[in-house]
């Protein structure tokens, strides 16, 4: 494979990439959410949960891994019942709001003195959370099969291009990301502690409906 073919499918994926992450959904939700609540750090590594997640979806498509993709898409019902229960976790506790976290939101001294260990604790809660509720989506997979197929890539034994491919599609994801937490992050010192408090009350809302929806689906 020529090094302008590589680029070439490199960009397809980050194209790709960004064309996944940028629909609002629940993680659109919990990325803007938790960038306002605790900064832009932890928006952005919110969101590269969810692109870890596609990369993961996107090499099980990329590599034939048929064995796998069957068994997540017999269970995804299962799946989409834990997903929906995670959301509705998640936004509850946000409609709950946490007023330490609210009136401390807008300041950066009070997070510059957080433990090391606590804030790496924190970010890892963000990244986990966000990762795992990306993977409830397992239908994602059938998506990046007849994406690959259509690119012509991972369908006859081209695994570097399908690497290629997955690779441009988590680079895109996380440029998404960025963008994102770091435009929300922009107003951040402008919002007072009473409108985050709505914000997080209206966030869970929505998440909650996501929830929701995504029961009603696993039913």
């Amino acid at each position: 494979m020529s090094l302008t073919t590589t680029i070439g499918i490199f960009v397809r994926g980050l194209v790709l990439g960004v064309s996944i992450a940028a629909p609002v959904g629940p993680i659109g939700v919990l990325c803007i959410q938790r960038t306002l609540s605790k900064g832009r750090r932890s928006g952005f590594v919110s969101g590269l949960g969810a692109a870890s997640a596609d990369a993961v979806y996107g090499a099980i498509a990329g590599f034939g891994l048929a064995a796998l993709s069957s068994v997540l898409l017999g269970h995804r019902n299962a799946i989409a019942l834990a997903g929906g229960a995670i959301l509705l976790y998640i936004g509850v506790q946000s409609i709950r709001g946490d007023p330490a976290s609210v009136e401390s939101a807008p300041t950066t001294e009070q997070s510059a003195v957080a433990s090391p260990d606590s804030n790496a604790r924190t970010l890892a809660a963000d990244f986990g959370s966000t990762f795992l509720l990306t993977l409830t989506n397992p239908v994602t997979i059938l998506a990046f099969v007849g994406i690959f197929a259509g690119l012509g890539v991972g369908v006859s034994g081209d695994y570097l291009a399908a690497a290629v491919l997955v690779a441009g599609v988590f680079a895109g994801s996380a440029l998404w990301w960025f963008v994102l937490s770091a435009a929300v992050d922009r107003v951040r010192e402008r919002v007072t502690p009473a409108v985050l408090r709505r914000v997080n009350q209206l966030a869970g809302v929505v998440i909650v409906g996501f929830g929701v929806a995504a029961l009603w689906s696993g039913l």
